[in-house]
């Protein structure tokens, strides 16, 4: 197994500058992140309760799981207006956040369909302002759908993908709920997808999914070395040795019959195509947060992809995107491909240190 070692300025540049044309769909559970800045000092005992009233100083929020991926989209540079949702949201108020959030981003909501009987998929974060640390973090509140999709909302979502492919470079998709047949991507939602990617193949089909991601078939799926070794309770600092993960990356990627990309952590990612080929991450020093960077690397892989990376230049991009959003503290951070060259350099660095470059 071969380890990519080098990428020149020149040609992550070349990579960079398409962007801008690229068309690319996002079809998903889309989440609102919305986080509730509390004062520790001015926490109050409820009279009615005894117990402590946290008292709320700011109220931030920002598109989540699908609407995180738009987000770095729009961060590196995809084309205003050239940027498609596809899902629903629910008829409330964090619709209404959702959606104007979304909206600043250039994010055409044409295909986010309202539907009134579904919630708008919501994470609650409260935390203490001041303190951008996991230690800061209180318990998090999730709002989901946990009734099966009506039927009615899976036709609209397909009728969506098919109005929109014959104009886009890839599709992204993300299924974020663990629930099954919950969300936007439904059984019927997986079999369209796979249809579709078999019809065109010129077109770019990216699958993350949280629960689900052997069900798939015929498209690029991205996953974690753990759902692949098919580990089921990983802790923090657990990794899957080599020679248990290749093994069954290969019975993966046979079984999907497309790429298939693995996230390492630190370790950066795997990728099976065109040969099996280690990827490394950029490290970086400091403390780290993890939200939301397999979604930006997702991105970063994708747009590089559709600019004609090969998939190890695409997922070398894919890290050097997480690596800028992990170090960005107590939000759902998002990297802009102006950051891209030095992280690029910090990369290269790291490679001759090791001796590979």
């Amino acid at each position: 197994m071969k380890t990519f070692s080098d990428m020149t300025p020149g040609r992550l540049a070349e990579l960079i500058e398409r962007f801008a044309r690229l068309r690319v769909a996002v079809l998903g559970d889309f989440f609102l992140d919305k986080y509730l800045d509390v004062e520790p000092s001015l926490a109050e005992v409820s009279v009615e309760t005894g117990k402590t009233a946290h008292q709320v100083a700011a109220v931030r929020h920002s598109p989540g799981a699908a609407g995180t991926i738009v987000s770095n989209l729009a961060a590196l540079g995809a084309g205003a207006g050239a940027i498609h949702s596809i899902g629903y949201t629910g008829d409330d108020g964090e619709s209404y956040e959702l959606r104007k959030d979304l909206a600043s981003l250039g994010c055409s909501l044409e295909h986010l369909h309202l539907v009134p009987e579904r919630m708008t998929p919501t994470y609650l974060k409260p935390r203490d302002r001041g303190d951008p640390s996991l230690s800061g973090e209180h318990s998090r509140y999730d709002t989901k759908n946990r009734a099966p999709t009506p039927e009615h909302v899976q036709r609209r979502v397909v009728e969506s993908l098919d109005a929109l492919l014959p104009g886009l470079d890839a599709v992204i998709v993300l299924d974020q709920l663990e629930e099954e047949d919950c969300g936007v991507v439904t059984g019927r939602i997986v079999e369209a997808l796979a249809e579709r990617a078999e019809r065109l193949p010129q077109t770019i089909f990216w699958v993350d999914s949280r629960r689900r991601i052997r069900r798939f078939r015929g498209v690029m799926i991205k996953c974690n070395q753990f759902e692949v070794a098919g580990w089921t309770d990983p802790r923090p600092g657990d990794f899957v040795p080599l020679d248990e993960l290749m093994p069954a990356l290969g019975k993966l990627r046979t079984a999907n019959g497309a790429a298939v990309c693995v996230t390492r952590g630190g370790d950066g990612m795997i990728v099976t195509d065109p040969e099996p080929t280690i990827v490394p991450a950029a490290s970086v020093d400091g403390p780290i947060d993890e939200t939301g960077a397999g979604d930006s690397a997702t991105a970063g892989a994708v747009l590089a992809l559709a600019a004609g990376a090969r998939l190890p230049e695409a997922a070398l991009v894919g890290n050097l995107v997480a690596s800028i959003t992990i170090q960005q503290l107590a939000t759902t951070g998002t990297a802009r491909a102006e950051e891209l060259p030095l992280r690029l350099e910090l990369w290269r660095g790291q490679r001759r240190e090791e001796g590979v470059a």
